[in-house]
């Protein structure tokens, strides 16, 4: 994954985190929903190539705690 990919799944994902908050704050349940789908479609494409660097030895894995989250701190 290229920096250029990699920087379009962090857009994705930051877009989605900002449709689902304002689905959250409207009481609109659609775009709430949606927004968590690009957010959950972009943090699985970053994870996956986090993976696949660490198996071929380029980098290092996140660490993360048990939700899957990267820890605070």
């Amino acid at each position: 994954m290229s920096f250029i990919d990699k920087a379009k799944a962090k857009a994705e994902e930051l877009l989605g985190r900002a449709e689902e908050l304002y689905g959250e704050s409207h009481g609109d349940a659609a775009a709430q929903v949606a927004g968590e789908a690009h957010r959950l479609e972009a943090e699985v494409e970053l994870e996956e190539e986090r993976a696949e660097e660490a198996a071929h030895g380029h980098g290092t894995p996140r660490p993360t705690d048990e939700d899957g989250q990267a820890p605070v701190g």
